[in-house]
Parts: C-alpha cells; sequence; structure tokens
C-alpha cells in the first residue's frame, strides 16, 4: 500500500464509547490516565503494552475531544507534554535545548494539510509554493542527546519529558559508532559547545542474531529491536550496553556555540557528518509536498530493504530562517512533521494455539488469531515458535495479544497484554502426542524444538511435498498446499518423486480440473524438470541445507551421484559448508527412501547434475565484491553471476570483508555510505570490468 494511500481508519480496541458524548469530561479524563500508564511503560519501562497505532489513536481521540470543548484543556495534558518523566535509575539532565516531540500524518491528506498551514504560517500563496523540505527516515529507536565541549563527548542524555532526561553517558559511550572525539574538517578547531540529537538503533541483524541466542537458550524472545535498544540503553552495568551492538543516526543540533554560519537544515546535518558522527544517507531534499510523498512513497515500498527499523518519513522545513519563523507550539515544532506508515503491529483475540507438523517433523504451535489489518495483508495465523516460547511469554487462548508481521516474515505474537487478559484463563499445555498421527512427541535432549519422530506421518509428508513444490524448491506453479493435500487423499502421491507420474486420467475426474488447468500443471511440472540442481537439493527439505549450501554442493561436486558418495569430511571441506551441513546431508541420502526418490528423479529426467565448472579464469578467487546500482554491459543476475564464474563472491551488503564496491546508476547511498566508512575501494563500470579480467585493484582505488 502506497504511503499516499495509507488508510488507517480502524477503532481503537482500547476505545470505549462510555462517557464520548453524554460525558466529555470524563471521557477526557479516563484517556489522560491510560496515555499516561502507556507514556511510563513505553518511555521508563521499555515495555509497552499496546502498539503505537493503537496508542496514537487515544491520542488523537484526546485531541478531537479537547478541540472540541477548549474548557477542559489543562497544560499537563499528555498532548501538551513529551514523552514521560525520567527515570529514577539514572541522573537527571537539563536540555539546554529542550528536545520535542512531533506532530504525526497518518496519510496524503494531512500531509497536504500540514504543508497548507506551513504555506500560511510563511504567508505563501498556497502549499504548491516551493517551501524547500528536507525528508529523512524515521528510525524506530530511542532519541539521545550528545553534548561536546571542545570536540570531547562529555554528555549522553535521554529526551525524557523533554526538558529533564537521563543521564546514559557511561552507556553511550560503549557504543561504537558514536565517536568520543570530533573532528572538524572546516576549521580544524572543535566547537566550544555543539549538542546533536539522533535516534539510537539496534540494526535488524543484530536483533535476530540476540533472539536467536535467547531461543537456544531457552529465554524468552526479544519483542523488537526498539524495545531492545531502550533496554540495553538502560542498563546498570554499561558493559552490557556495549555488548549489544548499538548504533545511532544523528538527525538535528541543539545548542551550538563556535559553529559556523548555517542557513538550512540540511547544511547542518552535513555539518554533523563532517564531524565525523553518522547520518543517514537515505535523505533528500525537496521543493514541493508532492515531492516528499514521493520520498515516503519509496521507502515505505523498500523499508525492508534496510537493516534498521523505520516507521516512517520525517519531513522538516529545510531553511533555518523558516524554521524560527514557524515557530513551535507547546509539544512540536510547527516545521516538522511524522509521516507515519502503515503499522506493523497491532492487538488482536488469541482464538487458540494449534500445532502444525513439518517436513521434518518439527511440532511448531501457531496461533488462531481473529483477523486483524497488520504489515499490508489481513493475518489471521501467527507463530509461537515453540514450547519454550510458548511458557516464557504466557500467552493463553482468550488472550488480547500483540501481532507483529514486518514484510514477508512469518507474523509472529509478541506477547499478551496483561491488563486485558479476562479472570481464570488457564495456561496452554503442549500435546504429548502428534495432532496428525498421534505418535508421542519427543523433544531432544538439548534441544528447544519438539519432533513426530513417524517417518509416514502424513503431516510431515504433506509438508514435504508443498516444499518440494514451492518457489525456494523446485517451482511448479500451480501445485500448492491445497492440491497437495488432494492428491495426497486420493493416493495420487505419496512423496516427491510422485509428482513426475502423476494419473492424468484419474485427476481429469476430480472436481475443479478441466482441461486447461491440467495442462497448465503439466507443463509446470515438466518445466521444473530442468531447474538446477541446487533448487532440487533445497526441495528434498534437507535439515540444516538452505540455498547457498545446495549451491556451494551442486557447484563443488558437479552431480548427485557424486553427492551421495562423498564423506562427511569431503563435504564439510567445501568452503561454507562446514560439518554440520555435510553430516545432516550424508544422514539424508544414506537412507533407502532418499535413494529410491532420487531414481524416481532419474527415471523421470530431473536434472541431476549441476553446473559445469566455469571457463573463465579464476581471477576474483578469494575476493567479495557488492555491486549497487544498474550497470549498462550487465543484467541485476548477470553481474553476480560474473563475479562467481570467476571465483568470488557476490554479498549483498557491505562489510569489513568486502573486496570494492562497484558503483552503476542510482546506487544504494547506504552501500555507498557503507563503504566510504571502511575505506573499501569503490569501483565504476570501467574499472569493474578490468577487475575481471585482471583480478588487479586500480592503483588510485
Amino acid at each position: 500500500m502506497a504511503a499516499g494511500s495509507n488508510d488507517q481508519s480502524v477503532e481503537s480496541p482500547h476505545e470505549s464509547p462510555e462517557g464520548s458524548a453524554e460525558d466529555p469530561a470524563g471521557r477526557i479524563e479516563a484517556l489522560r490516565a491510560e496515555i499516561r500508564h502507556h507514556n511510563d511503560r513505553y518511555y521508563r519501562q521499555d515495555a509497552p503494552e499496546i502498539p503505537d497505532v493503537e496508542y496514537d489513536m487515544l491520542v488523537r481521540e484526546l485531541q478531537r475531544l479537547e478541540a472540541e470543548h477548549p474548557e477542559l484543556v489543562t497544560d499537563d495534558s499528555p498532548t501538551r507534554t513529551v514523552g514521560d518523566a525520567p527515570s529514577t535509575a539514572f541522573a537527571p539532565v537539563t536540555h539546554s535545548v529542550p528536545m520535542m516531540s512531533l506532530d504525526n500524518a497518518f496519510d496524503r491528506d494531512e500531509l497536504a494539510g500540514w504543508a497548507n498551514r506551513v504555506a500560511r504560517g510563511l504567508d505563501l500563496d498556497s502549499a504548491a509554493a516551493p517551501v524547500g523540505y528536507t525528508c529523512e527516515l524515521k528510525i524506530d529507536g530511542v532519541a539521545c542527546s550528545l553534548r561536546y565541549e571542545n570536540g570531547r563527548l562529555v554528555q549522553a542524555a535521554t529526551r525524557g519529558n523533554g526538558r529533564v532526561g537521563e543521564d546514559i553517558t557511561a552507556n553511550v559511550t560503549g557504543i561504537a559508532v558514536i565517536p568520543n572525539t570530533l573532528a572538524n574538517k572546516r576549521s580544524g578547531k572543535p566547537p566550544a559547545v555543539v549538542e546533536v540529537r539522533g535516534e539510537i538503533y539496534m540494526p535488524i541483524a543484530t536483533f535476530e542474531a540476540l533472539n536467536e541466542a535467547q531461543t537456544e537458550a531457552g529465554l524468552p524472545r526479544y519483542a523488537n529491536p526498539r524495545n531492545t535498544a531502550a533496554g540495553s540503553l538502560r542498563q546498570k552495568d554499561p558493559s552490557i550496553t556495549a555488548s549489544r551492538g548499538l548504533a545511532f543516526w544523528a538527525y538535528q543540533l541543539g545548542a551550538v556555540e563556535g559553529g559556523p554560519s548555517l542557513a538550512a537544515h540540511s547544511e547542518a546535518l552535513d555539518w554533523i557528518a563532517e564531524l565525523g558522527l553518522p547520518v543517514n544517507p537515505e535523505r533528500r531534499k525537496a521543493a514541493t509536498i508532492d515531492d516528499v510523498a514521493a520520498f515516503a512513497d519509496r521507502w515505505l515500498e523498500h523499508r525492508h530493504d534496510l537493516d534498521y527499523e523505520i516507521d516512517g518519513a520525517v519531513v522538516k522545513v529545510d531553511g533555518l530562517t523558516r524554521q524560527n519563523a514557524l515557530g513551535s507550539t507547546a509539544k512540536a515544532p510547527r516545521w516538522a512533521i511524522a509521516y507515519k506508515f502503515p503499522p506493523e503491529e497491532r492487538t488482536t483475540k488469541l482464538k487458540a494455539i494449534e500445532v502444525s507438523i513439518g517436513r521434518t517433523g518439527k511440532a511448531t504451535p501457531f496461533a488462531v488469531l481473529e483477523p486483524v489489518f497488520v504489515g499490508g495483508s489481513t493475518v489471521q495465523m501467527a507463530t509461537l515458535h515453540n514450547d519454550d516460547q510458548v511458557r516464557l511469554k504466557d500467552v493463553r487462548p482468550g488472550d488480547t495479544v500483540i501481532v507483529r508481521k514486518a514484510g514477508d516474515v512469518i507474523p509472529e505474537v509478541l506477547g499478551p497484554v496483561l491488563s486485558e487478559r479476562p479472570k481464570g484463563l488457564r495456561r496452554w499445555k503442549f500435546p504429548t502426542h502428534c495432532p496428525a498421527c498421534n505418535t508421542e512427541l519427543v523433544r531432544p535432549e538439548d534441544e528447544a524444538h519438539t519432533f513426530c519422530v513417524n517417518p509416514v506421518c502424513p503431516a510431515q509428508r504433506h509438508a514435504r511435498i508443498s516444499h518440494f513444490a514451492s518457489r525456494g524448491g523446485m517451482d511448479i506453479e500451480g501445485l500448492g498446499e491445497s492440491r497437495v493435500a488432494l492428491f495426497l487423499e486420493h493416493g495420487f502421491i505419496a512423496d516427491p518423486g510422485d509428482i513426475y507420474d502423476l494419473p492424468w486420467d484419474d485427476i481429469a475426474a476430480l472436481d475443479g480440473f478441466g482441461q486447461t488447468s491440467i495442462d497448465n500443471l503439466a507443463s509446470a511440472i515438466e518445466a521444473s524438470k530442468g531447474r538446477p540442481l541446487a533448487n532440487l537439493l533445497v526441495g528434498l527439505g534437507i535439515r540444516h541445507l538452505g540455498p547457498t549450501g545446495a549451491e556451494l554442493l551442486s557447484s563443488h561436486f558437479g552431480h548427485i551421484d557424486a553427492i551421495m558418495a562423498a564423506s562427511v569430511e569431503e563435504m564439510a571441506a567445501v568452503d561454507g559448508v562446514g560439518p554440520t551441513i555435510a553430516g545432516s546431508v550424508a544422514a539424508y541420502f544414506a537412507t533407502d527412501e532418499a535413494r529410491a526418490l532420487v531414481e524416481k528423479f532419474r527415471a523421470a529426467e530431473v536434472n541431476l547434475t549441476g553446473p559445469e565448472a566455469s571457463s573463465e579464469p579464476q581471477t576474483l578467487e578469494g575476493m567479495a565484491i557488492v555491486v549497487t546500482g544498474s550497470l549498462e554491459g550487465f543484467s541485476r543476475n548477470g553481474v553476480a553471476d560474473a563475479i562467481k564464474a570467476r571465483g568470488g563472491k557476490s554479498p549483498g551488503s557491505v562489510s569489513k570483508k568486502t573486496t570494492a564496491l562497484v558503483v552503476g546508476n542510482e546506487p544504494g547511498a547506504s552501500k555507498l555510505s557503507r563503504a566510504e566508512e571502511l575505506d573499501v575501494p569503490i569501483l565504476d563500470e570501467a574499472a569493474f570490468v578490468a577487475l575481471l579480467d585482471t583480478g588487479e585493484l586500480p592503483a588510485s582505488s
């Protein structure tokens, strides 16, 4: 859904009609109390009970009622205050320049309404006038102010209530990307005082690794990167904060003494970067509000391409003189607004907890939910991971739960809203027997997962065949889960090999199968025979073997027979495979069932041969080449193929191990910025072509 058509006109599950019309004063007080409660949970306890969108609905209702009844407005209303009172666990810090909040826009009309107010405030003819804006990503993290005196970091503080925050200096000094000493490329002399405001966040890769470790240790999974970053930042032991891999993006100046003369916010961001602080590269200047909306629409579509979470775009009037002319309300500047994206977390009712059996026999609990629109689609089921996580989260059928769906990630239940739990709800217990075949479930020692060990379990059989036909496997269009279930029910298939010997006359007798649908399915099955060997290996569903490992094995051994004949040691010796994958693959192909399946594939003339050894000289052996943007002489896949054919690797992101970054048309600013930060050589297309031929980087790189 484009940001311009963002529709969030849904009722809050916390909204009560009582008092809304007949007793506005009572409803206003109830709303203020509830919002203050959620402020405390969010800002001080780092344990919010409801998603942002539902908090925003409460605030909006309060704003509407206060606008309708101005005689009931008070100075301490949450609509006129920022954040929450700082925690007493840290020393207080008074901000020399208040850290304000931002007003929100949730759709294109509200964004246009803000632009109209800006135009009126600047005495411009209309909102279409070229005001001049700076567009930035709205990082979902923790606001922080850094104070440097004579170039040295002397204090770091949270926002708190906007006037007084918490002193977190000791913890912030352990965040690697925040410099303790500033550079100053303009004058060589650091300013006497400079305060830089920004957002501390946890990268997604760091968050996922942390949650993986939690799961393996049988500990509760963290809810989301923002809350985890906030909790990490408020550790009493700074070494724990330092170990959490937090990062920082600067977005604003506070107090400055001795700095350069700046005319625009965009200039201020450039100067902050010159001082050595990280400034998000994905920022743009925009002349009109239509340009702003285009920026937001693009990042709504690409938000999951980033290694950090964003929940919208921030738009600021660029000219500092114009900012001063517009001024601020008691809570927020009039010259800036947050354009919020659709929510990726919502609350709904947990109707039941059931267990699914996967292709390896793994028994996974999942939530059956009252349908809720979240993350761009309607969600009715969500994962609960394993028995330990259900127990640690303590979610129970009948609970109101928080559901998260981000991009293509499987929806997940984060936890219950305990304040709404009905009395008498019983804890859910993991079943002792497989729901599909009634075999006793087994949990291996030192493992977090439970398994059905019956090799002929119908649920496992269905999952294995569905996985084989899926896009990540043999990509057989038209053979989805429902058709697999139908063919299993009628005895047409028992394993993936039977897909290539279907009884078409019997299938034609089934409802819903006309000649066209049969021809389409037969053509898709025939086309799958030519898929690469790596796809076949992935489709077999061998535990621990993913697409990368499958590609490495197929490239190294060249044929499935060679893989089946290889020892564990021979497979583990392949760079990138290792003993765990090798042991799992060897154990799989040691079974009679696996070998019989391969013979079915051979009889059906399914491709069993890996890619031929490259005839290209191995000029890039041991190199990792990252490409950003489009190259005129290569397709997107062709660039990676050219690198791999010469023995190199083509990872998707820049790291310390990157040999060079190749930059084409419309490159990604984040990769370019990361390469500059790590001093990775940057090549244009001509230099890349020379590198392919010679294996040598240009002398000037």
